[in-house]
């Protein structure tokens, strides 16, 4: 038995996140089912439903992927219908992504499935909100340390 109160599992804020982020990611998959989508194709639509067009490295950053993590999520999505790779005139190294008809016409169903899954919550608005907001400081923070550190190293 520990003798260290810190090291109690009850006491870790990463174990805290890390059993919520399962149990949304879980109840996320159960309703994106319905759509044929997973949750990493979910994540890469919302990027795209926010602005269509976006160079895929823009969305690597934006959802903290690498490209072998990213590009079978792209594959599977343009083999759904849902995405199209376009190489811009002005720079062929740059790839975009651009939302299909289908993948439009899927948006308003999908934003359904997130209240569904807010709702699961059981917060108010307010405290959702609040959470939201706490966490995107936290891992913010959490970057920038990083980024620190590695330009120390």
């Amino acid at each position: 038995m520990s003798q260290f109160d810190n090291l109690k599992l009850d006491k870790q804020l990463c174990f805290a996140l890390y059993s919520a982020t399962n149990n949304i990611t879980r109840l996320y998959r159960s309703l994106l089912d319905e759509y044929d989508l997973t949750y990493p194709q979910y994540l890469v639509l919302l990027v795209l439903w926010e602005k269509d067009g976006v160079a895929i490295k823009e969305v690597m950053k934006r959802l903290n992927l690498d490209s072998g993590t990213l590009s079978p999520i792209i594959k599977r999505l343009q083999a759904a219908g849902m995405v199209d790779k376009v190489r811009t005139d002005k720079d062929e190294r740059i790839v975009r992504l651009l939302l299909t008809d289908k993948a439009r016409k899927l948006e308003p169903m999908i934003a359904k499935v997130q209240e569904k899954v807010a709702c699961q919550t059981e917060l108010s608005s307010t405290e959702f909100f609040e959470l939201l907001d706490r966490l995107n400081q936290l891992a913010s923070s959490l970057r920038q340390k990083e980024a620190k550190q590695s330009l120390a190293s």
